[in-house]
């Protein structure tokens, strides 16, 4: 089985097992066929973005039991839509993320410099 691959082309992390994140439930941004949504980013999401996301009609604060769902709040990692860290990243409202466990899949719509200026796993800069 090949392991899947990240933003910075080495092996897919996991983005969070507490709370289980990840369209297969597995803790990973892996995406497939299935994933419509395309859940490829892990965001530690904050409380701006998640104000942000019920505006916008995804109320991912509320817990969902039917769908083993607990409801984010600030501080959780998950597996978000790429487009919909796209749009809160025009408005100025894009949650961390974690490019380790960010499927490289998400470049096709966000590109990595994007990503970097929310890295919390970043690379330090050298300084001029």
């Amino acid at each position: 089985m090949r392991t899947a691959k990240n933003v910075l082309g080495t092996d897919l992390e996991p983005c969070s097992l507490r709370p289980l994140t990840g369209f297969y439930r597995n803790g990973c941004c892996d995406t497939g066929p299935g994933d419509v949504g395309l859940h490829t980013v892990c965001a530690q999401v904050t409380a701006e973005f998640l104000a942000f996301s019920r505006a916008v009609g995804n109320d991912l604060s509320t817990p969902v039991p039917e769908y083993a769902f607990p409801g984010l709040k600030p501080g959780d990692r998950w597996c978000l839509c790429v487009e919909r860290w796209k749009q809160a990243y025009a408005a100025g409202v894009a949650p961390p993320v974690v490019l380790r466990s960010t499927h490289i899949s998400a470049l096709e719509f966000v590109s990595l410099e994007e990503l970097q200026e929310y890295a919390l796993d970043a690379e330090p800069r050298p300084r001029e």
